[in-house]
């Protein structure tokens, strides 16, 4: 399918943001916005993100890129990873005035770029997934990760959030508003703060970890301890920068397809 790239400019705070929306010529509903940060900003390490859209866009899927404040052709101060909210939200608008065909978004985000996307994600109805490609998470504590884990809350508590059938539709309701409001609680350790914000969202999630590196085992060992909701995918033999060519090939077709499929 063919499509055309085109750049965008859009508002933050009074300052200018900047984009590049690769529009295929007959879009699906459901869009993409590629979340970046530093050092990669909207083009990524390796032309990661441009050649993610590229493909996403061959499958008819609309894709906008963009800089937050502070990065690459955006004006500004620079942001903490944590707090993209705003910006995020502009790029929404901007990517919806763009696609007013649109009906709703995933959000696609890598490393510290996915950490933010999540922690956004349960906070606007227009966004239907996320793909957290080795979503970044402070490293375990020198005391071990049972005991850290133990700190963040109780494993069982996690659990009860993970499983829609124990407790009943309300009591799912009242667990997932506490997931959401544990997200946006900076005073809380970041791994808590993701966990929640997955637990806390109503939409699909996929996680794409780099099979042989440490953080990615990490994240792994977390997703699964607490039983979050999401689909997890392992790129084997993939780093944490996924510089081969093969192996980001590998993620914008695990991408897509599951974009796609539901």
């Amino acid at each position: 399918m063919d499509a055309t790239q085109r750049a965008v400019q859009f508002n933050c705070g009074g300052d200018s943001l900047i984009g590049i929306l690769d529009l295929p010529e007959r879009p699906l509903a459901r869009g993409v916005l590629v979340v970046t940060s530093a050092p990669q900003y909207r083009i990524g390490d390796h032309r990661h993100f441009t050649l993610l859209a590229r493909l996403m866009a061959a499958r008819g899927i609309p894709v906008l890129r963009f800089d937050h404040r502070g990065m690459g052709d955006s004006e500004g101060e620079a942001r903490p990873i944590d707090a993209l909210g705003e910006d995020i939200q502009a790029a929404m608008r901007a990517f919806f005035a763009q696609m007013p065909g649109m009906q709703d978004v995933v959000l696609w985000g890598f490393g510290d770029a996915a950490t933010a996307a999540v922690l956004y994600a349960h906070a606007d109805t227009r966004v239907s997934g996320v793909v957290l490609l080795n979503p970044w998470m402070q490293a375990p504590r020198a005391d071990g990760l049972p005991q850290l884990l133990a700190r963040l809350g109780e494993v069982d508590f996690w659990k009860r959030v993970a499983s829609d059938s124990r407790g009943g539709p309300d009591g799912v309701a009242a667990l997932r508003q506490d997931m959401r409001a544990a997200a946006g609680d900076a005073s809380l350790p970041l791994p808590r703060r993701v966990l929640a914000s997955l637990s806390g969202f109503d939409g699909a999630a996929l996680v794409i970890l780099g099979g042989d590196e440490a953080h990615a085992q990490h994240v792994d060992a977390l997703l699964k301890r607490h039983e979050v909701r999401c689909k997890c995918v392992s790129v084997g033999g993939a780093e944490r920068s996924f510089a081969s060519r093969a192996w980001r090939d590998a993620v914008a077709e695990i991408s897509a397809n599951w974009i796609a499929s539901w």
